[in-house]
């Protein structure tokens, strides 16, 4: 059995049973025990939505190569057929885009780094959002990004008054780069049954990851080798971090009041984005 501060157990507050006070009860004891899947092999009911999630992702792309899709250099019009964010087609009105194309990716290299990516952050996250949490984070941060890399292409339009770039992006890497920002804030949390060091150890490991990759995007504007969405990437770290700032005081109130406070987190967040979406398709 896992220690209670082990840092891979679910640590969300689990829900109070037969309990009459009106006192929160963080019991993380019971749910730290649960088994997860770095100690106890491929557990997938440990992390159920960390593999739902990679499940999807490598569900949609087997079906296009099963579809004759190239597994390694997908065409434009492949990837336009099967959801990817192409901004002229999204402000007219195909805002499913933004979502979709969270799921799609451009060849196995590109699907293997990122499911690589989101089944270690998933496993680190999911016990401190929940299965629903890690969700709700992977789809809004994931719409972030791909929004503000739609604005990013309008407003360039409009600055120099031409007509907007037919451009092409797909990936999960927004919405993972949303759950390192999420977690970079929810570990700064001292309340959790981790050790401080442990914390410290585990924040650090997902600054470093968010910085290089940031980086090496950043690099790619200077040396073109291969085309990145840099906004995309920036915008869902942002929204990742923006998302942790009111979770992260209530994570140790007990379940009810830290879920109920990811509903309202949650629900705000995709009304800002459709308000921002909004302003951006009224634009031009």
């Amino acid at each position: 059995m896992p220690r209670p501060y082990d840092p891979h157990g679910e640590v969300l507050p689990p829900a109070p049973t037969g309990v009459t006070t009106n006192r929160p009860v963080p019991d993380y004891e019971k749910e730290a025990s649960r088994p997860n899947s770095r100690s106890h092999g491929w557990n997938v009911m440990a992390a159920p939505a960390t593999y739902l999630l990679v499940g999807i992702n490598c569900a949609v792309y087997l079906w296009m190569v099963l579809h004759g899709v190239s597994p390694s250099e997908p065409t434009v019009a492949n990837l336009v057929h099967y959801g990817a964010n192409v901004p002229i087609f999204v402000l007219h009105g195909q805002w499913y885009r933004l979502l979709t194309a969270t799921f799609l990716h451009v060849g196995l290299l590109h699907i293997s780094t990122n499911m690589w990516c989101l089944w270690n952050l998933g496993l680190l996250g999911e016990p401190l959002l929940g299965p629903m949490g890690l969700i709700a984070v992977y789809m809004i941060t994931g719409i972030a990004g791909n929004l503000l890399s739609m604005s990013y292409t309008v407003i360039t339009a409009l600055w120099h008054h031409v007509p907007m770039e037919f451009s092409v992006g797909a990936g999960a890497s927004g919405a993972v780069f949303g759950l390192a920002g999420i977690l970079i804030v929810l570990l700064s949390n001292r309340k959790l049954p981790i050790p401080w060091f442990e914390l410290k150890r585990l924040r650090r490991s997902v600054i470093w990851f968010a910085a290089i990759n940031l980086l090496i995007g950043g690099a790619t504007i200077l040396l073109p080798v291969i085309r990145i969405d840099n906004f995309a990437h920036l915008g869902g770290f942002l929204s990742g971090l923006a998302l942790g700032v009111p979770l992260m005081p209530r994570m140790t109130a007990g379940r009810t009041r830290y879920l109920q406070r990811q509903k309202v987190t949650f629900a705000g967040a995709a009304f800002c984005l459709a308000l921002f979406g909004y302003w951006i398709a009224n634009l031009r």
